[in-house]
């Protein structure tokens, strides 16, 4: 029986009989090959997101840098954010990161006990992909700055559309107008883990992150499509011209 692969890098599937079927029905979750467009739906899915996706990645990433006996080993993680008082395509260079109470560690329940390790990322990498980004791509706007890090998408980041919500758009205002006076420029789901595991580790770690909103202006992404994909680049862009300064490729 021969694999099935649509392209060279995509998941092979061991039955050749799904390539003849006119429909193929994914029962248990309510889709179908025939009545969704499955490749628009899910083809741009990437796995994981928050806290518990990078802790996992982070520890076996980690081992793999020490059985590999890697020196000076540098992290940068990248990835999108919701900016706080800056405009969709801004860039964020994290500073600091802190949790929803301002707190610059990671709690962990460990053996029923709490354990909090500092959130520190490396302040001298921070200015050089800064000052990289200056010069390299001055016309995107890029600022140092701190991040406050959610374990919650909807209400740990003040947003009005989720399932649940129990305050205004007055008091949900108020805050991010609090967090903008307090330098917090943007919000996610990861840097105070990576930050955290990355300091416990001796590990110099950076996070470069575009903002795809302005929550001071609402909760919903809405900029079409293209134009997302073209902000999504940009931390790419930056970390790429860093790693060919590190390695002298310029």
């Amino acid at each position: 029986m021969g694999d099935i692969s649509r392209e060279s890098d995509g998941v092979i599937l061991k039955n050749p009989n799904i390539v003849s079927l006119k429909e193929d029905v994914l029962y248990h979750i309510s889709l179908s090959s025939g009545t969704h467009d499955l490749k628009e739906m899910f083809g741009d899915i990437k796995h994981g997101m928050g806290i518990p996706s990078v802790s996992i990645m982070l520890h076996e990433v980690i081992k793999l840098m020490y059985h590999a006996q890697c020196k000076n080993v540098t992290f940068i993680r990248i990835g999108t954010c919701g900016g706080i008082g800056l405009p969709g395509g801004s860039l964020v260079i994290t500073e600091e990161a802190v949790d929803g109470l301002m707190r610059p560690y990671l709690e962990l329940h460990v053996l029923g006990k709490m354990v909090q390790r500092p959130a520190i990322l490396d302040s001298e990498l921070a200015k050089e992909i800064k000052s990289l980004a200056n010069e390299k791509f001055p016309h995107y706007k890029t600022v140092l700055g701190r991040t406050m890090c959610t374990y919650d998408f909807y209400e740990g980041q003040g947003r009005l559309d989720g399932a649940f919500c129990d305050y205004d758009e007055e008091s949900k205002l108020a805050y991010l107008r609090k967090l903008e006076e307090m330098n917090i420029v943007n919000m996610e789901m990861e840097s105070l883990a990576f930050a955290a595991m990355c300091n416990h580790a001796g590990i110099k770690g950076a996070v470069v992150c575009v903002a795809l909103l302005n929550r001071l202006q609402g909760d919903q992404v809405n900029t079409p499509k293209e134009i997302l994909e073209e902000w999504q680049h940009r931390p790419q862009e930056i970390v790429a011209e860093f790693i060919k300064r590190r390695l002298g490729m310029e």
